[in-house]
């Protein structure tokens, strides 16, 4: 077998389990048809929380109100991911004012980090560095969900553009993605330009984790083996095709900004599929961005690496103080 079948092979093995594992666990709660009522009677359920098929518009601490990107309602989940209200937004905001006044929830107060997940993944998969961020005094960590493989970069980060504005906050509003993530809160940082909108005022810092910067090799692979797209999506379509079109609505932050790139420090790199040293998904040239206030390549492998103690460290390190603590 020929190297180019062999690569084929590979990429038609990582993209079977990835739509197996996106398969598993995930709800699209079909309970609501009608975006429009004003409030439905609820039973406390559980939920896995929303991974593929719900996106956060509104988050108080733990507290969040989801949208279904199948049906359009909404739904109220609290800290343990019970539902405890859905219908209409507006019915679930008042519900989860009155959940905050019942849990007796104090106001946000000094610095918020507003945590993004990457492509195929869910808020779940940021939980250990969220947890990490809770520790300390200077920052209240808010775990943000979105349904990466159902929507666009942009329908995403209009979601976001919903949630930060319904932060009120005193301090400033740091940032912390993984993967797709960062592209994500380019593209909001990059409709507020576009707006004439200022995002400099409110923000702090921002702290990028194995970010594709530059359009990935692996996605121009894998990505078009999908050919419904029922698996990875448009926003993977968009890294895989459409990428002269989605680039120049990324902004680079105009405010300090860090990236933390995983690799073996090989130049022949760890995936067969990529050329250059890499973090098993992104190549470390592609995270690349200029202007970053620092950057720094750890031995890390994208899937995970923010539950590693080094990354975390530094990214703690980088939104106190701006710079990335030596190693």
């Amino acid at each position: 077998m020929d190297d180019r079948l062999t690569r084929r092979a590979f990429s038609a093995t990582c993209l079977g389990s990835l739509g197996a594992n996106l398969a598993l666990g995930d709800e699209p709660d079909h309970s609501a048809q009608n975006d429009a009522e004003k409030g439905n009677l609820n039973i406390a359920t559980p939920t896995l929380g929303g991974k593929q098929f719900w996106s956060d518009r509104l988050v108080f601490r733990d507290l969040r109100v989801q949208r279904n990107v199948v049906t359009g309602h909404f739904r109220l989940l609290d800290e343990k991911n019970q539902r405890r209200a859905w219908g209409s937004f507006e019915h679930c905001r008042e519900e989860l004012d009155v959940l905050r006044r019942e849990k007796k929830l104090a106001p946000l107060d000094g610095d918020v980090v507003v945590l993004l997940h990457g492509l195929f993944r869910s808020r779940g998969s940021m939980r250990k560095l969220h947890d990490r961020l809770a520790q300390t005094p200077e920052f209240t960590p808010i775990n943000v969900g979105y349904p990466s493989t159902r929507g666009a970069v942009g329908e995403h980060a209009a979601a976001l553009a919903d949630v930060v504005a319904g932060l009120q906050v005193d301090g400033k509003i740091h940032f912390v993605a993984h993967s797709l993530g960062n592209l994500v809160i380019r593209h909001y940082l990059g409709d507020l330009a576009a707006k004439q909108e200022d995002a400099t005022s409110r923000f702090g810092r921002m702290v990028m984790l194995g970010p594709p910067n530059h359009q990935p090799q692996i996605a121009q692979q894998l990505i078009p083996l999908d050919v419904s797209r029922q698996i990875t999506g448009a926003a993977a379509w968009q890294l895989a095709r459409g990428w002269d079109e989605l680039e120049p609505k990324l902004a680079t932050p105009p405010f300090p900004f860090g990236i933390l790139a995983g690799g073996g420090g090989s130049e022949g790199g760890r995936n067969p599929l990529l050329s250059g040293d890499d973090d098993l998904v992104v190549t470390v040239e592609s995270t690349r961005l200029a202007g970053a206030a620092d950057f720094r390549v750890l031995p890390v492998y994208h899937s995970f690496m923010m539950n590693n103690e080094t990354v975390q460290n530094q990214t703690l390190e980088f939104l106190a103080h701006g710079y990335f603590e030596s190693v």
